[in-house]
């Protein structure tokens, strides 16, 4: 009997391990999503939530009215947002690591250092000196496209409408592109060189080793990076807010979800200026379902088909 009570201690040893990250994400993560799932159901003045409104909030944001057109408006602004990351950042990452991968490139690590670089900067800083860059009066793009004979180019970049959210996008798209860079490099550089010396032996030509063996091998990766993305982009809130502010100017073509948010829950719609928390809750767990449901999607579209496991 006690050499079968000291197996069954040794084997609830783990239970120790566990039991603090538990006691740390229940605290966190689980209970705050929680409770703001709870807030969503009610109202009340400031940060007073008394109210029990059931889901009227949930009305208001999809219903019609301002704070349908303001909110949905922000959900199609964000979704742009994610798509731009999507076709410029990840593209021009897979792109990097492709050519970074090759034997024949020099100065590799100098290359590295320099398509990460703006990753390590902190993201309103970065974005504050891009407001300056692009600035219309004396900013130093303008000023550069006058100089080379571009002058008709020179445009007040985060004052057009269908202009702002995208050079927005841009910006952020060349801080991060570092980081898909680095992963679909470190997958490239873990294929097993026995697919590239049989394609060699085939005679395949380089367009046919990337379609038929270097995509399909990074498909999993690529889920991976495109979930990262879309959770980081649906959550983006400060390149915005160093950027145009979080008013979304002009004309609430660069408000997404994070702004849409702070202004709604945090710091209050103008020009009252009260903070309404129970629709702030119900617009973080809307945007907590659509992520739930994108990362679902991504998972199974990313994941190996049965017969292509080795």
């Amino acid at each position: 009997m006690k050499g079968k009570s000291l197996e069954t201690e040794r084997n609830l040893v783990w239970l120790w391990w566990i039991v603090p990250a538990l006691a740390v994400y229940l605290v966190f993560m689980a209970w705050p999503l929680f409770n703001s799932l709870r807030l969503s159901f009610y109202t009340g003045t400031g940060f007073k939530l008394d109210n029990f409104i059931g889901f009227d909030n949930y009305v208001r944001l999809f219903a019609g009215g301002e704070e349908s057109t303001r909110f949905l408006g922000a959900f199609k602004n964000t979704l742009f947002f994610f798509c731009v990351h999507m076709l410029v950042q990840n593209v021009l990452g897979l792109a990097f690591a492709l050519l970074l991968a090759r034997k024949t490139i020099r100065g590799k690590p100098f290359f590295r250092t320099v398509i990460f670089i703006p990753a390590t900067l902190a993201i309103v800083v970065t974005g504050f000196l891009w407001k300056l860059i692009l600035n219309p009066q004396w900013g130093p793009l303008n000023i550069i496209l006058g100089e080379v004979g571009l002058g008709d180019w020179a445009l007040p970049w985060l004052g057009e409408s269908h202009l702002a959210l995208f050079v927005i996008s841009l910006v952020s798209s060349w801080q991060w592109v570092g980081i898909p860079t680095m992963i679909f490099l470190a997958a490239i550089q873990g294929i097993n060189d026995d697919y590239f010396e049989a394609a060699e032996i085939d005679g395949a030509r380089p367009s046919q080793v990337l379609w038929r063996i270097k995509l399909p091998l990074l498909r999993p990766i690529i889920g991976v990076v495109a979930i990262l993305t879309f959770t980081g982009n649906f959550n983006a809130f400060d390149v915005v807010f160093a950027m145009a502010g979080p008013n979304g100017p002009p004309a609430y073509s660069t408000d997404i979800l994070g702004t849409y948010f702070y202004r709604t829950g945090i710091a209050g719609q103008h020009p009252v200026g009260i903070p309404d928390m129970g629709l702030g809750a119900a617009v973080s767990t809307i945007t907590f379902l659509v992520l739930l449901a994108g990362v679902v999607i991504m998972q199974a579209l990313s994941r190996e088909p049965r017969g292509d496991r080795r």
